[in-house]
Parts: C-alpha cells; structure tokens; sequence
C-alpha cells in the first residue's frame, strides 16, 4: 500500500507540474498571438471629428481648431483681394486606454473633398495622390522643411508656401515619431500622443470631409496575462505541496523506521518470552509462534488488515504465556491427569491473563490468554462463556490452537492427519467452535493456506 500511494503522489505532483507548465506555455502563446494582433478603426468625420471616440482600447479626439491664418487663393488671376482660404489645425489626440503599450500605430487619412496640405508634426507623412486617374505615392519625412522640388506632386504656391493639393479620393498616412526628441511611440498604458496636421479649406467650410482610419498594435508582458500569474501562483503552492510532503513523508519515513524498531523489540522481546513458555514443554516447542502466525492468517481472511493483523499475531504469541506458572511434572505427564492436575492447567488462563493486564502498549492483549479455553456452546473456561460473549480474538485463538494440537505430535498421540482434523473441527462447530469461524478455517486447510501461511 505504501508503494501505492507514493506512485500516486509521484504521479499526482507530475501531472500538476505538467498543467502548470503547460498554462505557462499558453500564456507565452497567448501573450505572442495578442501582440501579434493588427487592430483596426474606421470613423467618418462625422463619429470622429469634433468628439471624443472611445473605443475597446483607445480613446480617438480630433479637435480641428481654426486659425487666424488665412489666404487668397487666385487660381483663376480673378483679382481676388481678400482671403478666401483659411487654415485648420487638426489635432489627432490618441489615448491609450489598456494596461498594455501600444507598440505601434499609423492612420490613414482620406479625404472627400479639396484640401490644401501645408504642415504636419512629428511624424511623417506617406502622400497618395491621384493626377490624370495615376497614383502618386511618396512619404515627406518631415512636412516643416517640405520642398516641392523633390517630389512630383501636384502642388500650389501660395505667399510663398509650397502646398499639395489633395482632392476627394486622395489620402495621407501619419506614421508616428520614434525620435527621442519627439517620441510618439511606443504609448505607455493611460497615455496619449497628439499628431497635429494643418490644411487649407475654404473660408465657409467648417470641418474636412473625410474618414480617418487607424491600425495599431499593443505589446503586452508575459508578466501582465493573467494565466501567467494563475500558473505562477500555482507553481508556488505546488513548490510548497512538494516540500510539505517531502518533509511529510520523510518524517513518516523516521517515524516508520522507529516503529519498526520498536516492533521488532517487541517481537523479539515476545518471542524470548515465548520460547521460556515453550521450552517447558519440548512437545510444544514453537507452539507459541505456530497458533500465532495461524491466528493471523484465520483473522486475515475474516477480513483484518494492516497493523490490526500484528496486533492479532503479538495477542497469538503470548495467549499460552499462563503456563510459565505450571510447574513442568503436571506438562511433560505422558499419562492422564488427576483432577487436581487438570484444575493446576487450567489455572494457566487465569494467571495468563493477570500476567498480561498490565501489558497497556497491546491493547486487550490479556483476552487471548485469558479467554481462549472457552467453548462456544459455555462448556469451557475459566468463566464458561457462551457464544459471542467470548470475545472475537479468543474464538479465533481458540480455533488456531485446537489446529495446532491436532496437527502436531504429542506425549500421548501422534498428529492426525489432514481428513481427520476436518471431521474434528466439522464435529465441534456450535460446540467448541464459533461456526463462521471454523467454516473460515475449513477452508483454509481444504485449500493448504493455512499450514502454507506459517511455512
């Protein structure tokens, strides 16, 4: 059984270890596949502009503040004489709105109307522009320092800024500052960066026709999932379950060792004793530990396990211990007893039991010796009790030792053989014998377990 229950300690640990690993290595995927994830918006300017967007993960505001700054615009030599453009500051304010950072992050702005696109800060600005149904596409690393000599854009002058005319269709990605002057990302947890991009429109309109879509990713510690934690947690207490039960079991194991000694002590100690009882009657000899190691084996198959059973067998080896007080010409008489004699043997339960009262360590240890000379039927002694009054480990003591007088030689007969001792027992069950016991015992020497068990 002990074997069995540190395989089952062995396997339970293992396959503890193996689910704690296993939700370590799902979170290590979980956390890859998550910062692996392109996340992606889309307002038009009517969810987007002028209003805060909060979404999942990011808080959107884009505030277009209208300047002072305004500009004619004489695309025809009309002559026009006052400003008919004004500019507008778009401020695109992006707010982190998790625990994670957002590690990386572009929008996409496209227009639905003409606009006229003069600065931009801190990022850069990747330009698609549509002239004669062809796609021109280039990024200005820097709209402050913008040289349209460089880039074959559809361009305007105007006081002496050099604008690209975007019309409906046309679109511009902002890809954000990484520069330490003006870091616009990563963005930290409850964070914000504010790309701010200024154009032209004209003087009556108010707000810029166009939708605004913006990709992102987050980048998120192992140490922020929350099954990280869960298998950590777990693999701590399974630290501490191991080395409670290591310290357990070798404890156990000391103790187990200890009480091993100390059983063996008492054996012995027994056994010497018993060999005294024994040595006075040389036809007996090793009668002591035989009606012991059959006790046991009878009180194995009523169903008796573990240390109960070498309680059994201790009670077995010393239920003759009475007969260190018989004095040795009544034990080695080969002829028939006086009645005096036979009163002087019977004595020995008595005097067995007085011997054994104060044997605490063995718990009812002086029933075998003082009882097992009863008979079922209340023919026996030294009280005459009947049935199952007579407690259960002298009825089986009473069986074990019956057995053994039969099956061994004595002063006065030989041992019978195997058919006798049967019909012997068969003649006394209800008489000398508790019957559910002798029927137990039957069995056993029909199927020679019982002498086998001793041998």
């Amino acid at each position: 059984m002990k074997k069995i229950y540190k395989k089952r300690a062995i396997v339970f640990f293992a396959l503890a270890l193996a689910l704690l690993v296993a939700m370590l290595f799902a979170s290590i995927i979980r956390t890859k596949l998550y910062n692996k994830k392109q996340h992606c918006e889309i307002y038009d300017s009517s969810e987007y502009l002028n209003t805060k967007v909060v979404g999942d993960y990011l808080v959107i505001q884009s505030l277009p503040r209208a300047s002072t700054w305004g500009k004619i615009f004489d695309f025809n030599n009309e002559g026009i004489t006052e400003n008919n453009y004004k500019a507008y500051t778009y401020d695109f304010t992006i707010m982190n709105n998790t625990k994670d950072k957002v590690s990386e992050f572009y929008f996409v702005l496209t227009f639905d109307q003409e606009v006229f696109l003069s600065s931009a800060w801190n990022g850069s600005l990747e330009v698609h522009q549509y002239v004669n149904s062809n796609e021109y596409q280039a990024t200005v690393p820097d709209m402050r320092e913008f040289n349209k000599e460089e880039y074959e854009f559809d361009t305007v002058t105007v006081d002496g800024e050099d604008l690209i005319r975007l019309e409906a269709g046309d679109y511009l990605i902002y890809y954000p500052s990484t520069s330490l002057n003006a870091m616009e990302m990563p963005i930290g947890s409850h964070e914000a960066t504010t790309p701010g991009i200024i154009m032209y429109v004209p003087m009556d309109d108010k707000i810029i026709d166009s939708s605004f879509e913006i990709q992102y990713k987050f980048h998120r510690i192992i140490i922020a999932d929350t099954m990280f934690w869960v298998s950590f947690i777990g693999f701590l207490m399974w630290i501490i379950i191991l080395a409670i039960y290591i310290i357990t079991y070798l404890q156990i194991r000391k103790y187990q060792a200890q009480h091993e000694r100390d059983n063996k002590i008492i054996v012995e100690s027994i056994e010497t004793f018993t060999r005294f009882i024994d040595a006075k009657d040389p036809y007996t000899n090793g009668h002591s530990k035989r009606v012991a190691s059959y006790t046991k084996t009878i009180a194995k198959e009523l169903g008796f396990e573990g240390e109960e059973l070498e309680h059994i067998y201790y009670i077995g080896l010393l239920h003759d211990c009475g007969k260190i007080g018989v004095p040795d010409n009544i034990l080695d008489k080969p002829s028939k007893l006086t009645d005096e004699e036979f009163e002087i043997i019977k004595a020995h339960t008595i005097m067995g039991g007085e011997i054994l009262r104060e044997f605490k360590s063995l718990e009812n240890v002086e029933l075998g010796a003082l009882f097992h000379h009863e008979r079922y039927d209340g023919g026996g002694y030294p009280v005459g009790l009947v049935g199952e009054e007579i407690p259960y480990i002298a009825r089986i003591i009473c069986l074990a030792d019956a057995y053994d007088a039969m099956n061994s030689n004595r002063v006065y007969r030989k041992r019978l053989d195997k058919e006798e001792i049967i019909r012997q027992i068969e003649n006394n069950k209800g008489k000398q014998f508790d019957p559910k016991i002798a029927d137990v015992v039957l069995d056993l020497i029909r199927n020679d377990k019982l002498d086998k068990e001793y041998y």
